[in-house]
Parts: C-alpha cells; structure tokens; sequence
C-alpha cells in the first residue's frame, strides 16, 4: 500500500489542480467510490479520494481532492501523461492494472455523461440530471470529450460541442457555491450564465471519521466560439501598443463598449442574486472586523514580500477608513472572485461563470454574503492587469506605452463602472472609502502571488499600491 501511495503522491505533486505545492506534503490514503462501469469490463472506472497532509506537528490542514480513475489490464501509451500508477487491484481480482486519470481516458469519460444523463445512483454517488423544458440543450450521449487546460484549480472536460462538465479537485462537505448559484440562475431564466444540465454529488471518508459528503461536479451548456474576456481584453492592449501615436478612444480595438457592456451584465446578476438568494446589512461591527481582516492580510504580506513594506501606511489608511465606515452597507450573495477570466463573450452577449469563489478560501466561507463592491473591484483590478501585463512582458522602461496602459486601464474602468451604474441606479464610484478598500486588499493578494509565482509581474500590483497609497 504504501509504494501505491508514493505513486498517488508522485502523481498529485505533479498536476496544476493540486494546490499543496507551498510546503511538504504527506499523502495519507486514497479511498475509492463505487465503480461507475460494468462488471468485467475494462477499463473499470471510478472515483478515487485522495486525503493528504503537511509534515508531522504543522498546523496545515488535511485535504481531500478527487482523481477520477480509470484502470486498465495493459498501459496505455496514449495515456501516459495521465498515469496516476500501476499495482494489483484487490478489487479486480488481485489483477495488475495501470491506472490513469479518468478524466483524461476518452473510454472512461463516457460513464459520467451516461451517469448525469439517466440519474444514474449508488451507494455514495448521486448524479442529477436537470429536466429542462423543451428547446434546452441536450446532450447526444456519444459525444467525445475533451480535456480543457486553462483551468488550474478543477478540471473541465468539453462533450462534444454541447456541454461542460466541471469537475471539482479539491472537496469540502457541504454544497458548493457554483452548483447552487449556477443552478438558481439558471432556474430563474437568466441569460447571463451558462444553463446548467446536472451536477454530481457523492460522499467519501472524512477527515475526522465518520462520512462527509458534497458536490463533485457540474455540468453546462458549452459556449460554443465564445472568448474568454481576459484574451479579448488583450488583444484589445496589443492592437492600441501596435498603434504609435492613437489614444484607446481612437483604435479600432477600443474595448469600451465591451467593458460597459460587461458591467451592465454584473450588475444584472447582482440584481438576479438578490432577489433569488436575498440580501442583508452589515452593522458596523461586521464592516470593522472586515476592515481587520484586511489589516492582517496586509502586515503578513508586508512581512513575507519587503517591496511591500513602503506602502502598508497608505494601504493601510483605506483599511482605517473602511473601520470608521458609517454608512449602510448591504450585502448578499456575489461571485466572490471575480476578474476578465470569469467572463465569456458570446455571440449572445456577456456571460458570467465560475461562482465557486476564492479557491483558497474554505467553503464555508466562499458561501457567505459580501457586497456586491468586492466584485466590482475584483473586475477594476482585472482591467489594470490586462493592460499591464503586457508592458511587464515586452516593454519594460518604456514610458509611452507605461502611459498608454494607464490610459486603457482607467477608460475601460469607468465604461464598466457607467455601465454597472445604468443597471443598478448607483455607480459604485460613489462608494469610494468601500471601492478603495477592497481594491487595495486585492492588491495586497496580487503582491503575495505575484512575487511566489510571477516575479516579473510583481511590478503590476506594485504599482497600484503606490497609487492607492497616496
């Protein structure tokens, strides 16, 4: 078992969904669902739950992630990038199998599209077919599938050109807030974010005994010849840093529209959050202990990255002002990460996904209600990076185009702003001791990222600490 574990190990440490990477870590087991295929037929599919560790006596929590597995009598070199291990399967017979990643395994993948498509269940797997009215979209049951690379927390596989089936890495109990926000959307007939066609729930040994249980996947509507808004923010930056001597009001690229567009449709989901999932107000004690939180945050950054240390007093004078916040702050359900690579721009419009919040957080709290301003400022942040990055990639020290990025990021900032304001009747500028706040705690996030995963980017939220610390 335990040169089985080392593999399990070997494998996890070396995939993008595995978010251990910071420290040592321990993989403890691995325990499996029930199998998803047919007696004696290969390749037997099912769920593996991986429970891992930090080092004996750290205060680093035990996790559980999920690696869908797909077990074969012979290897399979087409698979070999997926291989999670091989061994003798008590299971199957004692037989010796290869065993790779499901989800990567094109005649595994068919078991959960059959599964979510029937409402298939077993003893610790349920999976929920959404019956939707007439004209929805239905998914034909020998659609290929394919692996998506852009996500790095979950993995995504595309069936066919119909749907996408979302599946999560990292478990907690309890419902997760993509499932239930999509799926509420999607029941009151908004058109903002993909139509939602099941999801996966299931259950698996808990960390502290016992039996935990919680959703493993989602499935929605493919967007078929969609953007994501981050690649067509871009190439907006690159066709005004190709022009010499145009300002981003004058190029054909200009992404103002787009971006008023964009918070006409944020605004909208708000609206539809709120009266789907209510709403409530923070008293003044709730505003200061978020203003606490922030100061933490910033002196643990500050801490950990010195470039940092010149600007805690000014950042830190936004988190003081919010403390002394006296006006009403309302909150209610929100995406709670929000930024261009959360949007898609369809031929329909713009669509919001991926409700699921901050990866990092506990589920718990990702489910909490917080103003609608987090998300606007998670979006205002987004835009200043798409117009810095690449001016951190190819043209450092150049003046002129540090100008036009600046130019770029604050026209596409108000579009966005004027247009979420056309929608909900306030424009979130006026909130400014709120907007400022959550600008520089998400700052002090993209510091501490930046300088452990991106060095040469680190200048971009640098940069904005000094501005919001004047």
């Amino acid at each position: 078992m335990t040169a089985q574990l080392d593999q399990v190990q070997a494998f996890c440490t070396g995939q993008r969904w595995f978010g251990e990477k910071g420290h040592d870590v321990h993989v403890e087991s691995m325990r499996t669902s029930s199998w998803l295929s047919e007696p004696d037929t290969w390749p037997a599919v099912r769920i593996g739950f991986v429970h891992c560790s930090g080092p004996p006596g750290s205060d680093i929590p035990t996790r559980v992630y999920q690696v869908p597995l797909s077990y074969r009598p012979e290897p399979a070199e087409q698979l070999s990038h997926a291989l999670v291990g091989d061994w003798s399967e008590p299971d199957l017979g004692d037989a010796r199998v290869w065993v790779y990643d499901a989800l990567s395994d094109k005649e595994a993948t068919p078991y959960w599209l059959d599964a979510i498509t029937h409402g298939r269940r077993t003893d610790d797997l349920e999976f929920h077919p959404v019956h939707a009215p007439d004209g929805a979209t239905v998914v034909p049951e020998d659609s290929p599938s394919l692996v998506l690379t852009v996500e790095q927390s979950n993995t995504s596989l595309v069936f066919g050109d119909t749907a996408l089936l979302k599946v999560f890495r990292r478990l907690e109990p309890g419902t997760n807030p993509g499932v239930e926000i999509e799926s509420v959307l999607t029941e009151s007939g908004s058109e903002l974010v993909p139509e939602v066609l099941g999801w996966v729930r299931g259950s698996w040994p808990g960390i502290n005994g016992g039996t935990d249980s919680g959703d493993l996947a989602m499935m929605t509507a493919f967007q078929r010849s969609a953007t994501d808004g981050w690649t067509y923010a871009s190439t907006s930056v690159r066709d005004l840093y190709a022009e010499g001597d145009l300002h981003a009001d004058e190029v054909g690229g200009d992404f103002a529209g787009e971006s008023h567009r964009l918070g006409a449709a944020t605004a909208t989901v708000h609206a539809e959050l709120a009266k789907a999932l209510g709403t409530d107000i923070w008293p003044p004690e709730r505003v200061a202990a978020a203003a606490a939180a922030m100061h933490r945050r910033l002196q643990a950054a500050a801490g950990a990255i010195p470039e940092l240390v010149p600007y805690v007093e000014g950042l830190g004078h936004s988190f003081d002002a919010l403390a002394e916040y006296d006006d009403v702050v309302k909150v209610q359900r929100i995406h709670g990460d929000f930024h261009l690579g959360q949007t898609l721009r369809t031929i329909e419009g713009w669509k919001i996904i991926d409700f699921e919040g901050e990866p990092a957080k506990p589920l718990t709290d990702r489910r909490e209600l917080d103003t609608p301003i987090k998300d606007v400022a998670g979006m205002l942040r987004s835009f200043d990076y798409a117009a810095r990055s690449l001016l951190a990639d190819d043209h450092q020290g150049d003046p002129q185009i540090a100008y036009r990025a600046a130019e770029w990021s604050n026209r596409n900032r108000a579009a966005f702003c004027e247009g979420y304001a056309e929608v909900a009747g306030t424009d979130p500028r006026d909130s400014d001791v709120l907007l400022r706040a959550f600008c520089a705690d998400k700052v002090v996030y993209e510091v501490l990222y930046e300088a452990r995963n991106r060095p040469s980017w680190l200048p971009i939220p640098l940069a904005a600490a000094a501005q919001l610390s004047q």
